[in-house]
């Protein structure tokens, strides 16, 4: 079940899925380093196709797609999809907000980079994005182009929108049934779609329910192979300050797994630190 901000009704707490559906450490360790996390085949294909149909035939606002179509709401209530949103924000995950973005035929016109309502004092915490794709997205439709790793880097919504090709740019080709799940700070962008189809993106940002400490399947989170996705995490685009990103997706990986004596920092600089 996913909470809607009230002053009025508190929700009441929703049971746990299995454990079986969670994210792994080796999940979250890649969200954790990369800012996302996409994960293919979670919704199947007829309700793929029932919700394409709904978004080529409902003549309602984007914003109104999530409240007035029961076929998105069960996509997002499917036990595997439940689980990676519980991993990531915990139970009842609060409702933000969502759009049906839609990027017409032939519209030749990219987005600026951005980052999504970035104004934002909390340390560690985070928002997710899962951005759900209902029909297959290739490169040539315009899927939306993400910059890994920049999640950590805050950014001002469009300060950033001054800048074209970064490199390490990665544009988030996508089947059907498809959804990324995205830290709120990633840098991204939609891009031109240069087919005759319409394309469809689903957008839907949720707040943690609960505090993000051990929220997802903790087996084997301090396993080497663990670890060094987030030790070797770097990327180019980076430059000069790629060892201060390593401590703070070090001090993040911290945050998710409630134990403060875990340290993938760059030599250890966390603990030498005493933070």
């Amino acid at each position: 079940m996913i909470a809607y901000k009230t002053e009025i009704e508190k929700p009441k707490i929703e049971a746990g899925v299995d454990k079986k559906y969670l994210l792994t450490a080796k999940q979250m360790a890649t969200f954790v380093t990369n800012g996302f996390l996409m994960v293919e085949n979670l919704v199947p294909d007829e309700l793929n196709q029932a919700i394409n149909r709904d978004q080529r035939e409902l003549n309602i606002p984007g914003y109104r797609f999530w409240t007035e179509t029961d076929n998105i709401r069960a996509a997002f209530d499917l036990p595997q999809v439940k689980g990676i949103i519980q991993g990531l924000v915990g139970l009842n995950p609060v409702y933000d907000h969502s759009f049906l973005h839609v990027v017409k035929a032939k519209h030749l016109k990219a987005q600026n980079w951005h980052a999504d309502s970035i104004i934002d004092l909390r340390p560690l915490a985070f928002d997710i994005q899962a951005f759900y794709f209902s029909h297959d997205t290739p490169r040539e439709m315009g899927p939306t182009l993400i910059l890994p790793g920049s999640h950590l880097r805050k950014a001002n919504t469009e300060s950033i929108g001054r800048y074209k090709n970064i490199v390490g740019q990665r544009q988030l080709e996508a089947k059907a049934g498809t959804i990324v799940f995205m830290h709120h700070g990633i840098w991204h962008c939609a891009q031109p779609n240069y087919t005759d189809q319409t394309r469809y993106v689903f957008k839907l940002r949720l707040q943690p329910g609960q505090v993000q400490h051990g929220l997802f399947n903790m087996d084997g989170y301090k396993d080497p192979e663990v670890v060094q996705i987030i030790d070797k995490g770097y990327q180019e685009w980076q430059g000069n300050e790629a060892r201060i990103e390593h401590n703070m997706r070090a001090r993040l990986w911290r945050y998710v797994t409630g134990d403060d004596s875990v340290d993938v920092s760059f030599e250890r600089s966390l603990t030498r630190m005493g933070v």
